[in-house]
């Protein structure tokens, strides 16, 4: 499944999303949700059978041949995880996202862990990702009201391929100049920390959500802050592996097979580099993925061929490592078992 353009305007946006996707230009276009079923934005379906249609009704209709068995009976008919391309032309507000139980609790909503390819980035152009120094509750809202909450912030300048894992509770913000890719649970819910006191695109100042961040933030300093990983080319390099999703990117110089049955999961994959086809084994269908695009292949079907159409591709990839879980479920077991006898 192929989508229909879902993008959004926010007063940190560009319009680089638009010449990037061959779109008409727009300003201030910052998001586009690529794959979303999240209820105040989900994506229209583009292609085959159920053109047309909203991506939550599709899913809702078909949820163990789209989303996996395991997949739909851990999350019922819903798509579990939202997917963007983000072009920060200035800084995001300092913000953080939390987790399940904060989520349901405050909005009856998922929380909010998520990850950052970085796909390009101006030289100098930075990330905030996590304290650099430990911080009270108290010491914080401080800091938030006098503008200088940024000091406390670490700072990590950004290049092409590198990636960010932030967990739900941890401090962040993507500075201005860089083009990236973001995988996430299926939520909308992030509180706005501090935005360097700008009004909105309605010229009126934008929310702050001083205490329920305060409530959200995981306060403690970390040793590293980016996500380290090995790549090899025409291999399926292992990103992020989290209880929410794993994330693979490949470089893709010939046509490779990539059978993920096994994970009985969808696999979503995000075209970052060079056109492709991608072929699926068991009907032969077939879609071209422009560079900038993104598609959804059901579990049912997810045996396919990918192929770079003009020399050189990448992409990334998201799923549910069910495989993983059950290997794990097993584990436990077995060690129960054998802790009683």
């Amino acid at each position: 499944m192929v989508f229909e353009p879902n993008l959004h305007t926010v007063v940190w946006g560009g319009d680089r999303l638009c010449r990037w996707k061959g779109l008409a230009e727009q300003n201030h276009v910052g998001e586009s949700w690529e794959i979303s079923a999240v209820e105040s934005s989900p994506c229209v379906i583009a292609n085959g059978a159920f053109a047309g249609k909203l991506l939550p009704d599709v899913v809702a209709s078909n949820p163990e041949s789209i989303l996996g068995k395991a997949v739909a009976k851990r999350y019922g008919d819903k798509m579990p995880l939202l997917v963007k391309f983000i072009d920060a032309k200035k800084d995001l507000s300092i913000q953080v996202h939390p987790d399940d139980e904060m989520a349901h609790r405050e909005h009856g909503k998922n929380g909010k862990t998520e990850m950052w390819y970085i796909i390009d980035a101006e030289p100098g152009a930075c990330i905030y990702s996590g304290f650099k120094k430990s911080l009270t509750p108290d010491v914080y809202k401080r800091m938030v009201e006098d503008g200088t909450i940024t000091d406390a912030l670490a700072k990590h300048e950004a290049h092409p391929g590198d990636v960010f894992y932030i967990p739900a509770g941890r401090v962040h913000a993507i500075c201005g100049g860089i083009l990236l890719a973001e995988i996430q649970q299926s939520s909308d819910v992030t509180y706005r920390i501090f935005d360097y006191n700008r009004p909105g695109l309605d010229g009126k100042p934008r929310e702050l959500h001083t205490e329920l961040a305060a409530q959200a933030l995981n306060y403690k300093v970390e040793n590293r802050y980016r996500t380290a990983y090995s790549v090899k080319s025409n291999h399926a390099n292992r990103v992020v592996e989290t209880a929410y999703f794993s994330a693979r990117v490949t470089d893709i110089a010939q046509r490779f097979h990539r059978d993920l049955k096994k994970y009985d999961s969808f696999i979503i994959t995000m075209c970052l580099k060079g056109d492709c086809r991608i072929k699926v084994r068991e009907t032969g269908d077939g879609i071209v993925l422009r560079e900038g695009y993104s598609c959804l292949i059901p579990a049912s079907i997810a045996d396919y061929d990918i192929e770079p159409m003009n020399g050189t591709s990448r992409v990334l990839d998201a799923f549910i490592d069910n495989q993983k879980r059950g290997m794990i479920r097993r584990w436990l077991w077995q060690t129960f078992r054998k802790t009683e006898k």
